[in-house]
């Protein structure tokens, strides 16, 4: 990245805090607190902080970061990434959300570099989201970037707008999936897959 396009970058993220900051401050208000009470004196700015770095998905460039690390391999066996631990803000609410995601393809003349696929969950999951579609987007991604002969991802999250608020169901689990190509025309494909994560 060039010195220029670096100091942009840092510029309007500048902005975009000081925006958010304001835009924090009003809800307080709103919310009927006091923004310059000591204890929240610095909250507008926190928050702010907090929220871009909670979405900064949407600043996160796909090809920049698997950024060529796809390699010719031979390898033909399923490849598991398990327990790959997430955070997100449901779009409903901006709530948390937050459990763990299970990734699995079968290459076809390809691999991933195995770091990146925790980054590209990290990528889809800072952003508002539904559980579904980050399930979906996280398996589409590796269909279309590494071309295998199938993808299986499956996340369990627990939702805080369930827990603390509207039905208040405390540690009840979401279970979502996405099998594509071989995983979603081979059950004994599938069934691996679904082994593999379940064991302990």
């Amino acid at each position: 990245m060039s010195m220029t396009k670096e100091l942009e970058d840092i510029s309007a993220h500048k902005v975009g805090t000081e925006s958010l900051s304001d835009l924090v401050q009003q809800m307080l208000i709103f919310l009927g607190e006091n923004p310059e009470r000591e204890g929240l004196a610095r909250t507008p700015v926190r928050v702010a902080k907090a929220l871009r770095d909670l979405t900064a998905g949407y600043r996160t460039d796909i090809d920049q970061l698997i950024n060529g690390a796809l390699f010719n391999e031979p390898y033909s066996e399923m490849v598991v990434v398990k327990d790959i631990n997430f955070y997100s803000l449901c779009e409903h609410h901006m709530l948390p959300f937050f459990g763990v995601c299970h990734v699995a393809y079968i290459p076809n003349g390809k691999v991933i570099g195995l770091s990146k696929i925790p980054k590209l969950v990290k990528a889809f999951s800072q952003r508002l989201q539904v559980q579904e579609r980050l399930t979906s987007q996280i398996a589409e991604t590796i269909k279309s970037k590494v071309n295998p002969l199938g993808v299986g991802v499956v996340i369990e999250a627990r939702h805080m707008c369930m827990e603390m608020r509207g039905a208040e169901s405390y540690k009840s689990p979401t279970v979502t999936s996405s099998m594509l190509g071989s995983f979603r025309k081979d059950a004994r494909t599938r069934e691996e897959f679904l082994s593999l994560i379940n064991r302990k």
